[in-house]
């Protein structure tokens, strides 16, 4: 009988050419212990969702001030096609107003307190200081003009809201600083035509890369150079396993960068890599030590004391599994 095994991933996810530096690589002899000499940059997912309402001004501000390397923002359309800066589908979610983003200006969405929902231990204090939902253009003005910025695309259709990002990059001048990342690869077709654009590759091609090196079909296809990738750390996943008369299902959590699936991507020269969802110091650690270039975190003010605490040159030990680099 014959079966086959699918991976069905659940939830979702600049060019870091921008954040400067070679690619990670610790110096490891004969299989012992490896050292590190540069650490992971530091990204400030949504603006820094663990320590202010995400993709507002005042998160972005605050990472700044707790020293992110760059920083992530969702991005959708408003009723009068001006990207803002929203990530869930409904406006309930972290707002005292509901409805999706589609159905209001970005001057009704500047008036809804985008920190309703933000608690820190039993306390709502935005709720007594509203926030607005800003736009896509105050965030650029508000982020110093050298810091890397990287824009997760939400909703559809994508080609709307693709040009109407691409009329603000422009006028702003921030193509440079700019990278553009979605689970939908709508968008990569929809910025393709724009040559500045910087993209990650799909999340779909990524995935499927990490997994063959994972099953052990190898490094089959590494990115090409100048490649930038993002992917979790570690991902709550489902393995299908397909039978004739049925399938069977088991849930695990996989470890997705791991010392072969790195050499697989490094193959290339200049090829960038984001590891989401780092989120404690063990993690940063192991992202370290595999020579990640950059991590993905909620609290910029909790990880930028971590990344401070660890003595330099950073001694990780030997892991075993890694393909030399071709």
């Amino acid at each position: 009988m014959q079966s086959s095994v699918r991976l069905a991933v659940f939830g979702s996810i600049a060019s870091l050419i921008l954040l400067a530096g070679c690619g990670l690589t610790p110096t490891t002899t004969n299989n012992g212990p490896s050292t590190v000499t540069s650490l992971p940059k530091i990204i400030a997912h949504r603006g820094g969702t663990g320590d202010a309402p995400e993709n507002t001004l005042e998160a972005i501000r605050q990472s700044i001030a707790h020293r992110a390397d760059a920083m992530w923002l969702t991005v959708q359309l408003s009723k009068d096609g001006v990207p803002v800066l929203y990530r869930p589908a409904d406006l309930s979610a972290l707002t005292d107003t509901k409805g999706p983003v589609s159905a209001f200006t970005a001057a009704e969405l500047a008036r809804m307190n985008a920190g309703w929902n933000f608690r820190r231990g039993d306390a709502y204090r935005y709720r007594d200081h509203p926030i607005g939902i800003p736009t896509l253009r105050q965030a650029l003005q508000a982020i110093p003009p050298a810091m890397p910025i990287i824009l997760d695309m939400k909703a559809l259709p994508a080609a709307p809201q693709a040009l109407a990002v691409a009329r603000v990059l422009d006028e702003e001048n921030a193509w440079p600083r700019v990278s553009i990342y979605s689970t939908e690869a709508d968008y990569q077709q929809s910025f393709a035509v724009y040559p500045h654009a910087r993209l990650f590759e799909s999340r779909d091609t990524t995935r499927a890369r990490l997994v063959r090196v994972l099953l052990n079909q190898g490094c089959v296809d590494a990115p090409a150079e100048h490649t930038a990738t993002a992917f979790e750390l570690h991902r709550q996943m489902t393995v299908v396993e397909k039978f004739t008369l049925g399938e069977g299902r088991s849930d695990v959590q996989a470890s997705l960068w791991t010392p072969a699936t790195v050499a697989c991507f490094r193959r290339k020269p200049d090829v960038r890599i984001v590891a989401i969802a780092v989120n404690d110091p063990d993690d940063y650690r192991a992202a370290a030590c595999l020579g990640i270039d950059a991590v993905l975190v909620d609290s910029p003010l909790q990880m930028a004391a971590v990344k401070a605490s660890m003595a330099m040159p950073l001694r990780c030990e030997a892991r075993q599994g890694a393909q030399s680099r071709q």
